[in-house]
């Protein structure tokens, strides 16, 4: 197959509102990314890869109930087979992600063949064998998923044809030149584009959508847009037909000679791209509005003031949670000036909040550190999650 047939990679012209989205974008992530003190980031950024996941899951058919990930988090797995083999697909898809978000992949370009070959290897080494699989839709023959490696088989994806097995390496290598650019707003549409691109390519023979996302949040995370406070896949998955529609639209053909030069419609990929960073635009103004200082505390200290009145937690301990979401951490050693109590007073009030998993600790002396227990998930951060699957106990 010819590299024209993915043309344009990126569109030459762009709308006024893709413009206007890759412009306000930028300013709307810069604007509360320093709000929150940085072992809250960290502690919320846990949370929201976990809903990553869920989302990104979501999209591809796979309801794993939060409470489920959370097990699996904790090496809990399910006694039911096919809970447990989604309660791995779950972790790994969060251990991938938290390599991408600490910087542990290869020093490549996220757009480079290196690092999406990572990606992949990582996501699908970490699956169990019976999701290692897929059927060939003509002959029933099971076709094994290598981690890491790209197909070896030409796919069908609906009415789309990927590029065949032997010009992948060819198409791999133009995806990474087209977007080499030093302008930061075409760098930014850039994202949206190869989101397309990448998943029209299909390299693999399963594992594309979701190393599809994980590749857009390394580049948002490049651009110094993503982070680990916000999440795109929480954007498609609420929006998941429009998303989809999408994507099929960009696959479709120039239509006639004011739809751009190349084999692909300009039209409906500025038409993708417009919708792609509108969705990352609305999760962040989401997140923004959900992790406003002032209402993320108020919101800790109802629940912390009435779990003291049920005597869950020691009196007290709405002020020692106070400071640590203000702070982050905290010396152990200031606990009974924060609480205005006894110094054996701080020792049970803090003991109690370590318990229930509002504070967590690296040791009986260490510092004490913000944290989300997944009791109070709902509660802190209502409306992350929608669409619940109902989850029971083995």
């Amino acid at each position: 197959m010819n590299l024209s047939a993915a043309e344009p990679f990126l569109p030459d012209t762009l709308s006024d509102e893709l413009e206007s989205l890759a412009i306000e974008l930028p300013l709307a992530a810069g604007r509360f990314s320093g709000r929150l003190a940085p072992r809250v980031r960290v502690a919320i950024g846990e949370l929201v890869r976990s809903m990553n996941c869920y989302y990104s899951n979501l999209i591809e058919g796979h309801d794993t109930h939060p409470h489920d990930i959370d097990r699996a988090l904790a090496a809990d797995y399910s006694t039911n087979p096919q809970r447990r083999a989604l309660q791995l697909e779950a972790r790994a898809h969060i251990e991938v992600q938290r390599m991408i978000d600490s910087d542990e992949g290869p020093e490549a370009s996220p757009l480079s063949l290196a690092y999406i070959l990572w990606t992949h290897r990582e996501f699908c080494s970490r699956l169990p064998p019976e999701l290692l699989w897929v059927e060939d839709p003509t002959t029933k023959e099971r076709l094994p998923v290598i981690p890491g490696e790209l197909r070896t088989r030409t796919v069908a994806v609906g009415l789309h044809v990927p590029p065949p097995p032997e010009d992948l390496p060819a198409f791999m290598a133009r995806f990474e030149a087209a977007y080499r650019t030093d302008s930061k707003l075409k760098q930014l549409v850039g994202v949206a584009a190869s989101h397309h691109r990448l998943a029209w390519i299909h390299p693999f023979l399963d594992g594309n959508g979701r190393v599809t996302r994980l590749i857009s949040h390394a580049l948002l995370k490049e651009l110094g847009i993503g982070s680990r406070l916000w999440s795109v896949s929480r954007g498609l998955a609420r929006s998941v037909a429009d998303y989809k529609a999408a994507l099929m639209a960009a696959d479709e053909p120039r239509q006639g000679d004011l739809d751009g030069r190349g084999a692909l419609s300009r039209k409906t990929l500025i038409a993708f791209c417009e919708y792609f960073l509108r969705q990352c635009l609305d999760q962040v103004l989401f997140m923004e509005r959900l992790l406003a200082p002032s209402e993320l505390g108020h919101r800790i200290q109802q629940q912390v003031l009435e779990e003291e009145h049920k005597g869950v937690l020691v009196k007290g301990a709405h002020r020692l949670m106070r400071a640590a979401l203000e702070h982050g951490q905290l010396p152990r050693g200031e606990v009974p000036a924060i609480v205005q109590a006894s110094e054996r007073t701080g020792q049970r009030i803090t003991r109690s909040l370590l318990e229930k998993g509002y504070l967590q600790s690296e040791g009986h002396t260490a510092a004490l550190f913000f944290a989300i227990p997944p009791t109070a998930r709902d509660r802190w951060f209502p409306s992350l999650y929608t669409n619940l699957a109902i989850s029971t106990d083995d």
